[in-house]
Order: C-alpha cells, then sequence, then structure tokens
C-alpha cells in the first residue's frame, strides 16, 4: 500500500457528530434514539441539516417563548 492509496480512501462518517456540530439536541435523546440517529446515512444527515437551518432561518433572530400567568 502506498500513500496514494490512503489519500483515496473516503473519511469515516460520523452521523451523530455531524448533527452535533450543526446544533441539533442529540445528547437529549434516549440511546435507542441516538442509535437510530447515528445509523443514518450522509444524505440523510444533509437533509436534516437543510431542513433546521432553513427553520431557524424562518424563526428571526429572536424567538419568542410562551409566558403563562397563573
Amino acid at each position: 500500500m502506498n500513500s496514494r492509496d490512503v489519500s483515496t480512501r473516503p473519511e469515516p462518517f460520523d452521523a451523530l457528530t455531524t448533527l452535533r456540530e450543526a446544533g441539533h439536541p442529540i445528547d437529549l435523546l434516549s440511546e435507542r434514539q441516538r442509535q437510530v440517529f447515528a445509523e443514518l446515512s450522509r444524505p440523510e444527515v444533509d437533509l436534516l441539516n437543510s431542513i433546521k437551518t432553513r427553520l431557524d432561518a424562518a424563526a428571526g433572530e429572536v424567538e419568542g417563548h410562551e409566558l403563562k400567568l397563573v
């Protein structure tokens, strides 16, 4: 094996890290739910990140919180 063989191998894909870096609250999920997300392909993660970006943009700069007075 030469250095060219090593450089042409694709990098392993870590779906959870990619989702965390995009701001998804992965660590709030149960272990079983995290496992489902860990098995997502790169295109699936890209789609989720795209949707999150669009939702974040639609929310505006400041998103209000519901306030209930008792």
